[in-house]
């Protein structure tokens, strides 16, 4: 995994740190000092961004700034699950709670046009709760995979 100052420096440098610096109002030298390592600042150095979002999150327990950022951008996240070995369930048992996970948002999407042929904000929520909960068990499924939890035929 990279350090912050790693994906600084590689967000900077395309578009240079003076042109940031004026777009954003800040000194170049503290654009600068987010593509250092803090070593190299002698310990006493700006956090980036990256940095202090994270310690937001460490310090409140609350990563909803994580994923605001990512509906801004239009991308989305998906929480790495947590899977104990002795937790791990058959494959079929999993391949079919992917399929009613799925088969789940459908229902959702299905009822909610068939209400009217309209979806509204009510009926988007519940989509998108759908939605994430087939994300959940699809990450899950693919990390223990990844984690080798299914190289083992007694699984």
């Amino acid at each position: 995994m990279k350090d912050s100052y790693e994906v600084m420096r590689e967000v900077v440098g395309p578009v240079g740190a003076k042109s940031i610096a004026h777009d954003m109002r800040l000194s170049a030298s503290l654009i600068y000092k987010w593509c250092e390592p803090k070593e190299r600042m002698g310990g006493g150095g700006a956090d980036n961004p990256l940095d202090r979002i994270l310690k937001l999150c460490q310090l409140t327990g609350d990563c909803s700034m994580i994923d605001w950022l990512c509906q801004q951008t239009g991308t989305f996240r998906v929480k790495n699950p947590y899977v104990a070995l002795q937790a791990c369930e058959p494959v079929l048992k999993t391949t079919q709670t992917i399929l009613k996970e799925f088969s789940d948002v459908l229902q959702a999407v299905s009822s909610s046009y068939e209400s009217g042929n309209r979806i509204d904000a009510q009926e988007a929520k519940r989509i998108r709760k759908e939605w994430e909960d087939l994300k959940m068990v699809a990450e899950t499924f693919v990390y223990s995979c990844e984690q080798g939890l299914y190289d083992n035929e007694t699984v």
